[in-house]
């Protein structure tokens, strides 16, 4: 595990208020079902006597609820140790210790695991009962007031086909493919499954250990706002989770965080993710490196020559050695800058082929990277003609050609019924793919000549402007204010977004793509509607695209060192932004950029003080830029600047 200091401006700068720790089997390796989150007998025992060595004081669920509903304070670095799945080495080597020192705890139970006879289906593996816990040991921890029980599911900690290829995924959080009817089940389908299974666990738990579960502990940590519902709906307000952070005063009680404890952990391995669970700071550290992907290149009509392709992808990105991807969830197959298309089953736009959650998985599954966004255009949408907002667009009056216009199509943010189509486009994004982060692309934007439409002369009396642009522009305090209430507008429509998004996917993370000239110019936030400080402060990244050659600058490094300059003069500048560069100069021809000088240019980024990189294009098929050469740039370590350092011990 690499201790790499943390990113040090968290937006939740409330105190941890408790940690929790997740640990599966107690162990050795040679009698474990999965060594990756095995822990030693040994092992166990030694971490429990570091934490109480260290001032940690173990707490339990009534403990937890206690706090919330009186406030009755918890004791200093509180902690909660948990199990999942039921083994029975719990029982035999984890249960003498907590006994012992008198340590609550929770254990998750399956309850098809549970009322097997001879053979537990173990993730397609037949496994002896046995190595679970028997009943007679579930009540006797259970009566030492010790041990509490939580639902686990019942028959929902599985894989189930999640795509037309087949991908098998969390079946508690997914819409199964139903290949016999060649679509996904319903919504209604999809909860009743849900809500079924849970009462099904409940039920049984109830009868077969003695203890109604008020826990719900997510398989694979994977949840979303409607079976959390379900889940309160049927006495169990705290769901543990697996993301990332810490549990402050403002996480919720069904979506509690914790440490998943892996069979490799050292002790200061743990001391370090203790360390910054209480300073309220993210596991996921890592500099961004990001490869920017078009599935265009991915994508063929030929099922059998698209998966070859992603085959080929999958290779390239683990010799590229990133660990981000910006990964494109639409199409624009004329080129007019518009989405005419996208790769995902959805409601209001043609789906060109439903191949985005199968990338995003597989790149998931088989490759390094940590993190997935979802490259996708906020406005920029070139609806079917029968659609009932096809017609809202953006109005640019009619000016210079040398000025700034978009000069692509665009849904008017003013129309009510253009932004219930673009939230049910992104409501389908997040019901159909697993994703950690949204990229809004370019077009969260309005130039100083947009948007001159009905639906936005409606809003501009609202704000207590004139009701037309023409009339806005002679008037310069008009012209102001204009400026940032539409700058505000578009950036709180993409937080809408995301939390639509974040509903079925919440450790969701946001990143936009940013125009170099507001990063440069200050009258530049009037062209865009763009601005550096907000973008900042409100989106998790801001991804610069700093492409010298499009942007025809003189000296590129003085260019990027330029950009860097202003990124560092904002609060949090360099944790949350991204330099995203060009690896082909589109006004020469679509020269490719030398790979040398993409190595020199990082190079020379990190020496600057740069966490975040990224680049745009990759081209699978044409080795650009070079994969090993990429590995290489980012290999390198880049400076980082923090007032905050992990204590020596």
């Amino acid at each position: 595990m690499a201790n790499e200091l943390p990113n040090i401006c968290s937006r939740d700068q409330n105190e941890n208020e408790f940690t929790i720790l997740s640990y599966h089997e107690i162990a050795n390796k040679s009698e474990t079902l999965d060594s990756t989150y095995a822990v030693t007998p040994s092992n166990f025992n030694a971490q429990i006597h570091w934490l109480m060595d260290n001032g940690y004081h173990f707490i339990s669920i009534n403990d937890i609820l206690t706090y919330r509903k009186t406030r009755k304070p918890l004791p200093n670095k509180a902690v909660l140790i948990t199990f999942d799945d039921g083994y029975q080495s719990v029982y035999a080597n984890a249960y003498p210790i907590l006994k012992k020192y008198k340590i609550p705890s929770v254990i998750a139970l399956v309850g098809n695991w549970m009322r097997a006879k001879d053979k537990v289906d173990f993730d397609g593996h037949m496994i002896d009962r046995n190595k679970f816990l028997s009943q007679a040991e579930i009540k006797k921890m259970v009566s030492s007031g010790l041990v509490e029980i939580a639902s686990h599911s019942c028959c929902m900690h599985k894989g189930i086909p999640g795509n037309p290829q087949g991908n098998m995924q969390p079946a508690l959080t997914t819409r199964q493919w139903l290949a016999e009817k060649r679509g996904y089940e319903d919504e209604k389908t999809y909860q009743q499954r849900v809500y079924t299974d849970l009462l099904e666990n409940n039920t049984f738990l109830k009868a077969y250990t003695g203890q109604q579960p008020r826990v719900m502990v997510w398989p694979y940590g994977r949840y979303n706002i409607e079976i959390r519902r379900i889940a309160e709906r049927l006495g169990m307000p705290l769901g543990l989770t697996l993301d990332d952070g810490s549990n402050t005063a403002i996480t919720p009680l069904w979506g509690l965080r914790r440490i998943l404890v892996e069979g490799n952990m050292s002790l200061r391995d743990l001391d370090f993710l203790m360390w910054m669970r209480s300073g309220n700071f993210t596991d996921d550290a890592r500099t961004t490196k990001a490869a920017h992907i078009d599935l265009d290149y991915i994508y063929d009509p030929d099922p059998i020559q698209q998966e070859k392709n992603i085959g080929l992808l999958l290779d390239r990105i683990k010799k590229l050695g990133v660990n981000t991807v910006y990964l494109q969830a639409f199409a624009d197959p004329d080129a007019n800058g518009a989405a005419d298309y996208v790769y995902f089953p959805n409601r209001n736009v043609p789906m060109r082929s439903n191949l985005f959650n199968r990338v995003s998985w597989q790149i998931a599954k088989c490759t390094q990277v940590k993190r997935i966004y979802a490259w996708m255009p906020m406005l920029a949408w070139q609806l079917p003609q029968s659609n009932v907002a096809a017609k809202d667009t953006v109005v640019t009056l009619q000016v210079d050609p040398t000025h700034l216009n978009m000069g692509y199509p665009r849904l008017s943010p003013f129309s009510p019924k253009a932004r219930k189509v673009i939230e049910e486009i992104y409501e389908d994004l997040a019901k159909s793919a697993y994703i950690d982060g949204l990229l809004f692309h370019d077009d969260v934007t309005l130039s100083d000549f947009e948007d001159d439409s009905t639906f936005a002369r409606n809003q501009y009396k609202k704000w207590g402007l004139s009701q037309s642009v023409t009339k806005i522009r002679t008037d310069r305090k008009q012209f102001v204010k204009w400026t940032k209430l539409k700058t505000h507008y578009l950036d709180e429509f993409a937080m809408q977004l995301a939390q639509i998004v974040r509903d079925e996917q919440p450790g969701l993370k946001t990143a936009r793509n940013l125009y170099a000239q507001v990063a440069l110019n200050s009258d530049s936030q009037e062209w865009y509607a763009q601005s550096l400080a907000q973008s900042i402060e409100k989106y998790d990244y801001t991804a610069i695209m700093a492409m010298p050659y499009m942007e025809q600058a003189g000296d590129p490094e003085h260019f990027l060192g330029e950009i860097v300059k202003h990124v560092k003069q904002e609060q949090c500048g360099l944790e949350r932004t991204v330099i995203e560069l060009q690896t082909v100069n589109w006004r020469e021809h679509n020269e490719p950029i030398s790979s040398q000088e993409l190595n020199s240019t990082i190079r020379y980024l990190y020496g600057l003080g740069v966490h975040h990189i990224a680049y745009y294009p990759d081209s699978v098929f044409t080795n650009n830029p070079d994969a090993d050469m990429m590995n290489k740039a980012f290999a390198q370590k880049p400076v980082r600047m923090y007032t905050n350092t992990m204590p020596n011990k």
